[in-house]
């Protein structure tokens, strides 16, 4: 069956409204709820469901179980251009969020700042914090580690998390430049997700526990998801790691716990960010220009067969983006069940969806 005869459709500005009001029934404070429920709904306007509003009910269970706090404890340590972050546990989006903030001025004073967090949880799509730099005409290279979901090149145990690394780069006219790839041939989420629909996953992307290839999704996540592009894919979820987890002193490896394990400790997440100020390199006029040549060049290379057009990446993110916001979200069944028990659980209404 199609997406139209399977999902309703949903209003973004509801589920964004829905969520925000169910974390804050849940003791965060409203502005944080806002950033965190910002976040889950740009990914799934974005076309990146896996990361989407369907992330709201596990990131409920573990807040009313105490795993992640509501109202984090976070403390910030400046040395020059490097800010050292304890996120206290708090939600990903909002202790990312919060030390985006405080690394801005920062990086106007320095040029450039080094942003290492612990003591952290999920932070949804590296891509938005990507494009909260853009907005203040600065670019990012933004990385978290997570739970295992990787193995080592040549093992068949889950070891390094799927680990994505993301850029960003303003552009004068048009949407940002924004790279956010994961360490792995497909996030880890999109096999949540699938499991949850009660999908099939396609073949190349994960093994089962035993190192078998597998399209299982419950059998992915008890074993391991593909590296991207081989070993390299593995040395690159070895990088992320590092600058993660060893250099913000966040959990590593198999000590980061699995946010859908129950009974598990908080999870340990690190991140980090470098964010660079344009305008110390180059005045942003040149730099605009020479963008827009750039960007003009690449999509005036001569086109395959069967190509229509040449995208710069985060061209076609911000075109699902526009489709989406006018046309509304579509939410599959599942994920709209355990939305509305939830909201039942906090008095809380889910909105209404239509068939279209």
């Amino acid at each position: 069956m199609s997406e139209r005869q399977t999902s309703l459709f949903y209003r973004a500005a509801g589920l964004a409204d829905f969520a925000k009001q169910v974390l804050v029934r849940l003791g965060m404070a409203e502005a944080d709820a806002g950033i965190a429920a910002d976040s889950l709904v740009r990914a799934d306007l974005e076309g990146n469901e896996s990361h989407g509003i369907s992330r709201l009910p596990i990131y409920a269970k573990r807040m009313r179980e105490g795993r992640i706090a509501a109202v984090p404890d976070m403390s910030f340590e400046q040395s020059g251009a490097v800010l050292r972050v304890d996120g206290g546990n708090g939600l990903g989006q909002v202790v990312a969020y919060r030390a985006m903030e405080k690394a801005l001025p920062l990086a106007r004073e320095n040029g450039m700042t080094g942003i290492f967090v612990r003591g952290s949880n999920h932070f949804g799509t590296a891509a938005y914090f990507c494009q909260m730099a853009c907005r203040e005409n600065m670019a990012l290279i933004a990385m978290t580690n997570s739970p295992p979901g990787i193995p080592p090149w040549g093992g068949k145990k889950a070891f390094f998390g799927t680990n994505p690394l993301a850029f960003g780069f303003p552009v004068r006219s048009g949407p940002p430049v924004i790279i956010d790839m994961s360490s792995s041939v497909v996030a880890r989420g999109k096999i949540i997700l699938a499991q949850k629909t009660g999908e099939s996953i396609p073949k190349g992307w994960a093994m089962d526990e035993h190192g078998a290839e597998t399209t299982d999704p419950a059998a992915a996540l008890r074993g391991a998801v593909l590296p991207l592009g081989g070993a390299k894919g593995y040395a690159l979820a070895m990088a992320v790691e590092l600058m993660c987890s060893v250099l913000s002193g966040a959990a590593y490896g198999p000590h980061v716990n699995n946010l859908y394990k129950d009974g598990d400790p908080p999870a340990g997440v690190g991140h980090s960010f470098i964010l660079l100020d344009i305008a110390k390199w180059m005045s942003m006029d040149n730099y605009f220009d020479i963008m827009e040549r750039f960007l003009q060049e690449v999509k005036d290379t001569p086109k395959a067969a069967g190509a229509d057009e040449i995208y710069y990446p985060g061209e076609r993110r911000h075109k699902e983006y526009e489709k989406r916001s006018a046309c509304g979200l579509a939410v599959a069944p599942e994920v709209a069940g355990e939305l509305r028990l939830l909201g039942e659980a906090v008095g809380v209404v889910f909105p209404e969806g239509e068939y279209r």
